[in-house]
Parts: C-alpha cells; structure tokens; sequence
C-alpha cells in the first residue's frame, strides 16, 4: 500500500514537473516570439521611424478645398510608408487663428519630423517656431518662410485661374461672371487676376464682379455673397475661399432644385469639386481648377525621409510641373469644344506666348494690351 502510495507521489511529481517544464517552456518560447515580433516591429519602425504632420487653418481638414488636399497628401504618403493617423502622421484642425500656436507646439512636442502649415494664414506662427526649434523641419504652403529648417511651397494659381476664366467666358449666356474671394490677400489675388485675365482673354467686354468674404470658414456668408450675384443675373461663380465656398455651391444646388432649367454654375478650387455640386440629376459644378497641393506634400516629405530636406528654397509648382490644371469630369458641361479651346490656351501660357498677370496692377495693364 505505501509503495502504491509512492509510486502515485512519484506520478504526482512527475507530472507536474512536466507541466512547470511546459510552461517554462513556453515562456521562453513567447519571450523569442516576442522578441522576435519586437525586432520585426524595429524593423518596420526602422524604416518608418521618419513621421510628418499639419495644421489647418481654420477651414479645417475637411474644407473640401486645399486643407483637404493637404491632408489627402499626406495620408497617401503615410499609406505609401506603413503610416496612418496617430501612427507617424496625424493633423491638427484649428477652428480660429488663436489655434495655430498650440497646435504647432503639440506637433513639437509629440516630436514629428516635419511639420506643414497650410495656408499662408500661419506665415507668421510657423515662422516664430521654426527659429524656436531648429531641429524640426516646416514646410508653409501658399507662403514663404526664411529658415534654414524651413521650405516654401507656392503655386502658379494665376495659371489655373486664367483657364477656367477661358471655360467661363466660353459657357456664360449671360457674360456675366463672378468671383467670389476668402480673404484679400496677394495670394487669393492671384486666382482673381487669372480668372479675369483668362475671361476677357475671350471676350473683352465680359463683365466679372469680384467680392471677398473675408473668411475661409464662413459659409453663410458665402451663400449670401453668390445668392446676390445669381440674383444679379451672373451665371457662373469661380470661388477661391476655401471652406467658404460651400456656401457658393449649396446656394447654386438650391437655385438648380428650384428651377433644373436654369442655366447656373461653380467653378469649384484646388480639388476636383464636381461632388460638391451633384444635385439630383444635375451637377452645378462646370469644372474646377485644379491645385494638386496632395502632391507637393507627398513630394516634400519624401525629400525630407530621404535626407534632401530643401532646406530655405522656395518651390513653385504650376503647369509645367503637373501640379496645375483644370477638372473635365463635368463631360455634359465642358463640352470638346470648350476643353479644346481651354487646351489651346494652356499650351500658349507653358510656352511663354502668354504671361498671365499675377496682381490687380498687372490685370489691368494686361486687359487695356487686349
């Protein structure tokens, strides 16, 4: 009896010797997978530990405008990498001017690489931290900063502004256009010197009431602005006001319900905005100019990962760069005969046959050389 009583004990021990020893055992082998796990886990962090964010400004990122773009860019540049929000990229939205400074010092501190400012709202706030933290690179887009951790990126709207000026005057029934603005400034300037270049390119006595909101953000006072000019027989609208600009489009998407006959129409910014003006059956947008902002973010984080930071340049994107042009996705509006005129011109600003005015000074000089 005791010897079948040992010959169980011994069992007892046996098998729980085999069990610490399984279990030990399979700590260790966790600790490799671990390990293992951690090291590929270094690896991808590797050659992803480079990180890039934003700040809006207060048209926020989903303007449907240029901070939208932005932000496009820089998801497809986090996809392209292994990146996603919160995991090496991230945005900060700013709902007033008061916002910029916090939101570039949380950025810092959460220590992105680099860092963009989008729109030339945040020239003087992305100057003040760019000479404040030397070892982080800024990018400004639609402005120019001075530092050596910094980089400009502009564009050539004129250029783009001037052909959807063309598709304007070429589509109007009534020559009568306008423009609707965010705020004075010499860069909203640019689209507006373009624009009018580009309609009284083809029709000289053309007619184009130009007004500002004063804001990227407002829509309302967007929709107030275009309401007017649509009631002051004006059937076509180039807006360059950001998330303003909703307010241009609900206002011709209320007019086109009311009456699907009437001939109205927006020229949408920055990005393809032809699903802004679907309504029903019918789409108010005639065509868009196109600022492709997503791929000046994508290339300039690219440069900055790869070490080639362009460090103090001033980079300028335009037709020749393919970065801009003007949206077709409207085929029923932008028939083959405007977008063949349109091209005719595009062709005659990349050679150099036409230099599209910059400001109201040079608007003017160009419109009296017609």
């Amino acid at each position: 009896m005791r010897k079948n009583k040992f010959i169980l004990l011994f069992a007892l021990l046996l098998s729980l010797g085999l069990i610490l020893a399984a279990c030990g055992g399979g700590g260790s082998e966790s600790e490799s997978e671990s390990e293992a796990s951690g090291n590929e886990g270094d690896s991808e962090e590797s050659s992803t530990d480079f990180s890039a964010a934003m700040v809006t400004d207060i048209g926020g990122v989903d303007d449907k405008s240029f901070n939208q773009s932005s932000w496009e860019g820089l998801k497809a540049w986090g996809e392209e990498h292994g990146l996603s929000k919160g995991n090496g990229i991230d945005y900060a939205q700013s709902n007033d001017k008061a916002d910029y400074i916090p939101n570039l010092n949380r950025l810092i501190r959460d220590e992105y690489d680099l860092i963009f400012g989008i729109g030339f709202e945040l020239k003087e706030d992305l100057q003040k931290v760019a000479d404040q933290y030397p070892d982080t690179y800024f990018a400004l887009v639609d402005d120019t900063i001075e530092a050596d951790n910094g980089v400009s990126i502009t564009f050539k709207e004129h250029q783009g502004s001037f052909l959807v000026g063309v598709a304007a005057a070429l589509k109007t029934n009534t020559n009568k256009l306008g423009f609707v603005g965010g705020i004075d400034s010499p860069l909203i300037n640019k689209f507006e010197s373009g624009f009018i270049a580009g309609a009284k390119s083809v029709n000289p006595d053309i007619e184009i009431e130009v007004e500002y909101a004063e804001s990227f953000g407002d829509a309302a006072k967007g929709k107030i602005i275009a309401s007017n000019m649509y009631n002051n027989d004006i059937d076509i609208i180039y807006h360059a006001s950001g998330g303003t600009g909703n307010g241009v489009f609900n206002e011709a998407k209320d007019l086109k319900q009311n009456d699907p006959d009437r001939e109205i129409w927006v020229i949408g910014v920055d990005r393809d905005q032809h699903e802004e003006g679907q309504i029903g059956d019918h789409n108010v947008t005639l065509t868009s100019m196109v600022k492709r902002v997503d791929v000046a973010v994508q290339d300039v984080s690219n440069q900055t990962m790869n070490g080639e930071f362009p460090s103090g340049e001033v980079l300028e994107f335009g037709l020749e760069e393919e970065a801009i042009s003007f949206a077709t996705t409207n085929e029923e509006a932008m028939t083959d005969d405007i977008v063949s005129e349109v091209e005719e011109w595009q062709e005659k600003i990349a050679s150099g046959e036409v230099e599209v005015p910059q400001t109201r000074e040079e608007t003017e000089a160009f419109v009296d050389g017609l």
